[in-house]
């Protein structure tokens, strides 16, 4: 299977570290043009560093910005005012007991896990329904249908950005733009490294660490481990192709095969 995406430009939000970088890489390694976005100059020019020592020939854009601001979606879509491929890939995440989230923290979660995305569409999904052709992709959780009793604020949101998509997908319907969400499973990034110790304590070695932590917390997956970002990548970068030119208004599951998963 061939991926071509030469000539086409990406904008990848939260790609500067974990699954955003691993997709960002995905992509400039299929040729496309790939805008880096981070929340401050300084860490967006680091893995701007990082992401070109790994692929030399890779071609990429700085895109810093809070984009949770006005003022941050202003520099990024300053920086980069068309794109044919839009990652949503900003988030937050964390435990926490049910009857201890307050308002202000459901508002923190709905508004960095759902508004930048849908801030984010109504700013590219004009010029690409105008030149026929765009990919738009929403990066959720298995979260979002398996909803996790220490992240409920976080389940609430992931399930909320696979309405975003869904409805966005009609919006765009008969135009060549394909909008979908990516349902991804518990992932190992350095975030979720720390997560993950904080539940099952950090006495014990990761591999073990992780594995305990299936066990007890999402014992639904069927591969019962952490999955590799670059694994999501993978499903995020074809989706972004010509060749998935039928799948859009869908939610495609990388998430370790979770055996009670409902999708819409």
């Amino acid at each position: 299977m061939q991926i071509d995406l030469t000539g086409r430009t990406a904008v990848v939000t939260g790609s500067t570290q974990g699954i955003g970088a691993a997709i960002a890489l995905g992509l400039a390694r299929a040729g496309a043009r790939v805008a880096v976005n981070g929340r401050s100059a300084g860490s967006v020019d680091a893995a701007l560093e990082r992401m070109r020592t790994r692929e030399p020939g890779g071609d990429f854009v700085a895109a810093p910005g809070d984009i949770g601001s006005d003022e941050g979606l202003d520099q990024v879509t300053e920086a980069v005012p068309q794109a044919d491929i839009l990652i949503n890939n900003l988030g937050v995440f964390g435990s926490r007991p049910a009857l201890e989230i307050d308002d202000a923290e459901w508002r923190r979660y709905f508004d960095i896990n759902v508004l930048t995305a849908v801030r984010m569409i109504r700013h590219y999904l004009p010029g690409m329904t105008e030149r026929g052709w765009g990919r738009i992709q929403n990066i959720a959780s298995d979260s979002a249908v398996v909803i996790p009793a220490e992240m409920i604020h976080y389940g609430m949101s992931k399930t909320a950005l696979l309405a975003v998509s869904r409805g966005f997908a009609k919006e765009a319907a008969g135009s060549g733009v394909c909008v979908n969400s990516v349902i991804a499973g518990p992932t190992h990034t350095g975030g979720v490294e720390d997560f993950v110790r904080g539940l099952v304590g950090r006495d014990l070695p990761w591999d073990e660490a992780q594995r305990a932590f299936m066990r007890e917390y999402r014992p639904q997956s069927l591969i019962q481990r952490l999955i590799e970002p670059e694994e999501i990548a993978a499903m995020v970068v074809y989706l972004s192709s010509p060749l998935a030119s039928a799948t859009t208004g869908a939610a495609v599951r990388v998430d370790g095969g979770y055996v009670d998963s409902i999708v819409p």
